[in-house]
């Protein structure tokens, strides 16, 4: 299977996804960040963990770990750690692998005041760092999975057949979901409800996106 990167034609295929977006779908993808930022603020208040702190366990957390068990198992984890020890929050059972729930104490373990660039490299995997900077509401990220992938190529491929994303093909796919959304922008003069001259972020596209192409084609996770 051919896999091009063609700069126009990943963009066309994203902007074309977004257009197929119902209203429902677009406000969805509008909150999915900003839900996911409120659940680490939450966790920052109840818990006096910086904000980045909690970001950083939550996308530590996050592979191979359905979003609302993800939410419950950076809780516990945080928990375990504030009331405790960093055996007591490795001894946390959670759905993700081992290496992660590590990689989540080392983040409370760096204490509050690390700066959020340090947690990106304790993190270091492209696609939970990325998921980190979405949380922490970036504009210049985009957190790309193989849907995402998919909606860039223009055709729903399997997981198998998503190939491996190297750093290259990375910023391709980024700088392209950034394109798009200074295109959709411009073209659409975008507003938010409650916020004049308003301007999408590529990561709000991308979830939008994401919302739209579940429900073409019949995703369910």
């Amino acid at each position: 299977m051919e896999t091009t990167t063609d700069t126009s034609k990943g963009i066309r295929n994203i902007i074309a996804v977004y257009d197929l977006a119902a209203a429902g779908e677009v406000t969805e993808g509008l909150d999915w960040y900003d839900r996911a930022h409120r659940i680490a603020d939450r966790l920052s208040s109840q818990y006096n963990v910086d904000i980045e702190l909690a970001a950083g366990v939550i996308a530590a957390l996050s592979p191979n770990n359905r979003w609302e068990r993800n939410v419950v198992d950076a809780e516990n984890i945080i928990r375990a750690y504030i009331a405790g020890t960093a055996d007591d929050a490795l001894n946390v059972k959670v759905c993700t692998y081992g290496k992660m729930k590590a990689k989540a104490v080392q983040i409370l373990e760096a204490g509050n005041f690390t700066d959020a660039a340090d947690i990106a490299t304790i993190l270091n995997g492209q696609k939970i760092t990325a998921f980190f900077w979405c949380i922490m509401q970036s504009e210049d990220h985009v957190c790309i999975d193989g849907h995402a992938y998919s909606i860039w190529f223009g055709d729903r491929l399997t997981m198998k057949e998503v190939p491996n994303i190297g750093k290259r093909l990375w910023s391709n796919i980024e700088e392209d979901y950034v394109a798009a959304t200074d295109i959709i922008n411009e073209r659409d003069e975008w507003k938010t409800p409650d916020q004049d001259n308003a301007r999408l972020s590529p990561y709000q596209v991308q979830a939008i996106t994401w919302c739209a192409w579940r429900r073409l084609h019949g995703v369910s996770k």
